[in-house]
């Protein structure tokens, strides 16, 4: 059976996140201790933010639009500005364009359909300044990538099965929030790091269960939070 597209497990937006903010840390580091002076190229790091806006686009095939597009214009508008191809104050007067776009994500949101469901094994969310809900119904669910930037991203696993336990999550909140709804009888072990946020498994307590474990979730959650619900 050839495989398909979503299957091939193309870098997630969280994947091209982390590793532009590697190559940061680099240019940074170089040029810190004096090994190599990078400063020429520090003044392109806005540009690295609008790949990421770009590919969250082009991942979500543009269905979520607002958000990525918001990280893209405050990128460029920080871009230009380093270039001095625009100064501080000529940027800001635009500042009413994002009322505009949350006055948009509230219209689109009311012609398309809430939650978006998949059936892929693995899942990949990304969501900045704005919000981005799945629902997964996979019979040989594998893991996921969830990232909220300014936003909230929830996943509902209540109707997929796991095929090699356990599965694995690994889930980023930089000022927003990682939901995951998962069936109530799993075992699920809590692996976030929490900066300055929290990071729970809001389910009520039960006796008995089984010990197998079946999901793991792992990441970071600063200034926010990742709860698991079912």
């Amino acid at each position: 059976m050839p495989t398909s597209l979503s299957s091939r497990r193309l870098p997630t937006s969280q994947l091209l996140l982390g590793a532009l903010v590697v190559l940061l840390g680099v240019l940074l580091l170089l040029e810190t201790t004096g090994v190599s002076p990078t400063q020429s190229l520090l003044v392109y790091v806005p540009s690295l933010f609008v790949v990421v806006g770009v590919w969250a686009l082009v991942q979500s095939r543009f269905r979520n639009i607002v958000g990525p597009i918001v990280l893209i214009g405050v990128a460029g508008a920080w871009q230009l500005v380093t270039l001095e191809y625009a100064t501080v104050d000529q940027v800001v007067v635009f500042w009413p364009v994002f009322v505009i776009a949350f006055g948009l994500s509230i219209i689109t949101g009311q012609f398309r359909s809430r939650v978006r469901a998949t059936d892929d094994a693995f899942t990949s969310a990304f969501a900045a300044f704005g919000g981005v809900e799945k629902r997964n119904t996979s019979r040989t669910f594998a893991g996921a990538d969830l990232t909220a930037i300014f936003g909230g991203t929830e996943l509902d696993l209540r109707d997929t099965e796991i095929e090699s336990r356990p599965a694995q999550i690994n889930a980023v909140a930089l000022f927003g929030g990682v939901d995951i709804i998962v069936p109530r009888d799993w075992n699920v072990r809590m692996d976030v790091l929490p900066v300055l946020g929290g990071a729970a498994d809001d389910r009520p307590r039960r006796e008995g269960g089984h010990d197998e474990l079946d999901l793991v979730v792992t990441g970071f959650a600063a200034f926010g939070g990742v709860s698991v619900s079912d």
